[in-house]
């Protein structure tokens, strides 16, 4: 009998984001994986640490890794070194390695809100009544906060600081990937209430738009979340590219969504390990 593969899944069980649980999402989900691997979870400031045990690494709600960057360090050395299987990979373009994407895609031409790092640049913004400034290592809107526009010039970009148009938007969706395939939308309704999410049905529109960022990303086996918001004028844009442990919330979609996300991450998983063998 062949043996199963040995997969450490990293996560930070106590962790708190605005009263969400993500604890609970990956109770469940490790609870469908047991049936294909032989798991074992670790908080991720001991990863570095057990991972030459397992066939591979999955990183799940283990938190902003501005909370722990020496263990994160550590981590990814020991994993390149290795050349352990992590998942999702350690060349995302996305959020994985900071949000330089954001400046790379508005260079690009993509349907993402603009945004510059220096001063030099600010001619490139549309004119707005306020704008989000926000550190190019931040998560969780850690370090963001909102200036008017005489204070732009005066901005601290040596920082590694990014500025933004403040975009009075309809509502926010977002888009949950499996390799390259979409497993379900959901969205806020109310600008004011981020995580306050419905199941959100997108057109074929929708659909290449938010494919054209998982596309770009070139990440071939892993999870991905594609954040944007509705414009008034009904455009989308691109506000997040989540390609390092986003939360799924995976707790308001029905059992046939859950039980099909399961089955393709599962499947996901596999594929990812095989590919390093």
């Amino acid at each position: 009998m062949a043996r199963r593969p040995r997969v450490l899944y990293v996560t930070d069980l106590a962790y708190e984001a605005r009263g969400r649980r993500y604890c609970d999402e990956d109770i469940f989900l490790t609870s469908r994986l047991r049936s294909a691997f032989d798991l074992a979870l670790c908080h991720p400031r001991d990863a570095a640490a057990l991972m030459d045990d397992f066939d591979g690494v999955v990183v799940r709600n283990s938190g902003p890794v501005i909370g722990y960057p020496e263990a994160y360090e550590a981590f990814r050395a020991r994993a390149v070194e290795r050349g352990t299987t992590v998942y999702s990979p350690l060349d995302g373009r996305g959020d994985m390695a900071g949000k330089q994407y954001l400046l790379d895609l508005t260079d690009a031409g993509f349907p993402v809100i603009p945004t510059v790092d220096r001063a030099a640049d600010l001619h490139r913004l549309p004119a707005a009544e306020e704008y989000v400034a926000k550190p190019k290592l931040g998560a969780d809107s850690i370090g963001l906060r909102f200036v008017g526009p005489d204070e732009l010039t005066g901005l601290p970009y040596e920082d590694g600081l990014l500025v933004q148009p403040r975009i009075r938007f309809r509502y926010e969706v977002s888009f949950y990937f499996v390799d390259d395939t979409m497993q379900y939308a959901l969205y806020a309704p109310d600008p004011e209430r981020r995580w306050e999410l419905r199941p959100y049905e997108p057109t074929d529109a929708d659909r290449e738009f938010a494919r054209r960022f998982v596309e770009w990303n070139t990440v071939r086996h892993g999870i991905q979340r594609v954040d944007a918001c509705r414009t008034p004028e009904g455009d989308l844009l691109l506000v997040e590219l989540e390609d390092l442990n986003p939360y799924l919330s995976l707790d308001l979609v029905d059992e046939t969504t859950r039980d099909t996300f399961v089955a393709a991450m599962t499947e996901s998983v596999r594929a990812a390990l095989a590919d390093s063998r």
